[in-house]
């Protein structure tokens, strides 16, 4: 074990152009030497031979001081330290090692804060226990290192002399690390700032404005989905978000969330899925699949939805940011793919329950994140895709008869243990922009709108049906009444009162 070279010295490594020369360290070494069917970290570590320090998206340059010696136990030191913990590399290491490899390395510096990191990590990502004796001595270390990853408090293990503080257990444990931009989010205290602005706001317009979002984050949760629903449809799915964080979760609240989404069940079998699935398209001639991202095999569906569901009722009773909780449980349901069908309204939904139980959003006022992911439509797609795409070619699959997809290895680990840090930094911008544009960009439309309306009242008296008629044409003309309207609904009002209405709605509308 002690002889492989970890240290790679490479042009190319899977696709990248390397920074400079040097040498390849940490996990992107483990990887390729031990060939671990895990993707590639969005971010590599690499020592320089010219003794430079620097980052960009893909490398995180070392100078040479930094060099780890080419073992496997100094590399997993390296790539804990300044890469942090990445259980899905770990799984997949441990499987490759034998019980006796893994106990001659940790007992090598038993006492040593790495060492009990590894070995518990061991013991509680394979279920085996090492032919170790509990240590005695030792004060306790994090298994998570906060400087790098976000954690929660977690609990002792005595044997190990570590604190679990990883967030999430052995069937669902998404990680996510610490990024300037994330760390600028939470520090600008968006939560805050949302509240003291509703403070503000007349409740009277906030309660109009909150069932306008919500019909409106209805739709564009079926727009994302490419469906445009009658707005029954879209107000009763609207009604379910309204009550995000009421139910806890179940199995059998998410079936019945899923009845709510679909109308026609006709053609879909509801609940939990029995079969394989895949999002993507089908060869025109052939009708084979050609997928953009796998689900999780349905055989490994409740042991996985079992821990998700017990991370989620952790998670969000943790001092974790609630943003990022919803982040982790959200992303990791549509990942996992749990429905024939729903299963993206029903993680917008889960967004909302989140955010809602852990106090983020106050009760009756809806936090419409759908309709910011709808404008934002590219990037959300990138942020599905950094993940779907990745795993891709380590699912070894092949069309199934009935045109679906069969899937031959074993893949439970690629959807309890990925990093959802994309996921989440995409996630927070959507919060944020919901808090800077889309609420308050509602909450003074319906001022101007009271305002043009008390001008009409006073003028005219017209009924509120017609002036929201009205309203409707002249935002479509950009201020002017059609001709069609004046010759039909509006056929009553002079030259001279049209004219007038225009100007105050231009006045009130265009110019503020």
């Amino acid at each position: 074990m002690n002889i492989k070279r970890f240290s790679l010295q490479l042009s190319v490594f899977h696709g990248r152009i390397v920074p400079e020369d040097g040498l390849i360290v940490g996990y992107g070494a483990i990887i390729d030497v031990f060939k671990l069917s895990v993707p590639i970290p969005n971010k590599l570590s690499f020592v320089s031979s010219k003794n430079r320090q620097f980052e960009n998206d893909q490398w995180k340059v070392y100078p040479t001081i930094y060099l780890p010696d080419e073992n496997l136990y100094k590399q997993l030191i390296f790539a804990l330290k300044y890469e942090g913990v990445d259980l899905l590399v770990f799984k997949k290491l441990f499987e490759v090692l034998s019980s006796e490899e893994m106990e001659e390395m940790i007992q090598q510096e038993n006492l040593g804060q790495y060492s009990r990191r590894i070995w518990f990590l061991y013991e509680w990502l394979t279920g085996k226990k090492l032919n170790i004796l509990d240590l005695k001595t030792g004060n306790l270390v994090p298994v998570i290192d906060e400087k790098l990853q976000y954690a929660i408090d977690g609990v002792s293990s005595p044997r190990h002399k570590v604190i679990n503080n990883l967030p999430g257990n052995q069937d669902f444990c998404p990680l996510i690390r610490k990024t300037e931009k994330l760390e600028k989010y939470i520090e600008s205290n968006i939560r805050q700032e949302k509240n003291n602005y509703l403070n503000r706001v007349h409740k009277d317009i906030l309660q109009r404005a909150s069932s306008f979002l919500l019909l409106k984050d209805s739709k564009a949760s079926f727009s994302i989905e490419g469906e445009n629903p009658r707005n029954n449809r879209a107000a009763r799915w609207g009604t379910a978000i309204g009550q995000a964080g009421k139910n806890e979760l179940s199995i059998a609240e998410l079936n019945r969330l899923q009845q709510m989404v679909i109308e026609n069940d006709r053609f879909v079998n509801m609940g939990i899925r029995s079969q394989q699935g895949f999002i993507g398209d089908r060869d025109r001639a052939t009708q084979e699949p050609i997928p953009d991202h796998i689900s999780a095999k349905h055989e490994d569906l409740e042991q996985l939805m079992a821990g998700w569901l017990q991370t989620q009722k952790e998670l969000v009773k943790s001092r974790m940011d609630p943003v990022l909780v919803a982040a982790k449980i959200a992303f990791g349901f549509v990942f996992i793919h749990p429905f024939v069908d729903g299963n993206g309204r029903l993680h917008r939904y889960i967004i909302h329950h989140v955010l809602s139980q852990t106090g983020y959003t106050e009760q009756g006022i809806i936090f419409p994140v759908s309709a910011s992911m709808l404008t934002h439509i590219m990037d959300y797609a990138k942020a599905l895709e950094s993940y779907s795409h990745s795993i891709l070619n380590f699912i070894d699959w092949k069309p199934s008869e009935n045109n679906n997809v069969e899937v031959f290895n074993d893949t439970i680990d690629y959807y309890r243990y990925f990093d959802a840090t994309a996921q989440a930094e995409f996630l927070f911008y959507c919060v944020n922009d919901t808090l800077v544009n889309v609420i308050p960009n509602e909450v003074e439309y319906l001022k101007k709108f009271d305002a043009f309306k008390c001008f009409i009242d006073n003028k005219f008296e017209m009924p509120d049906n017609l002036i929201s008629l009205l309203v409707g044409f002249l935002e479509h003309g950009k201020g002017k009444l059609s001709k069609r309207a004046m010759n039909n609904e509006f056929n009553k009002l002079t030259v001279d009162e049209i004219s007038s209405i225009e100007k105050q709605f231009q006045l009130v509308f265009l110019e503020n």
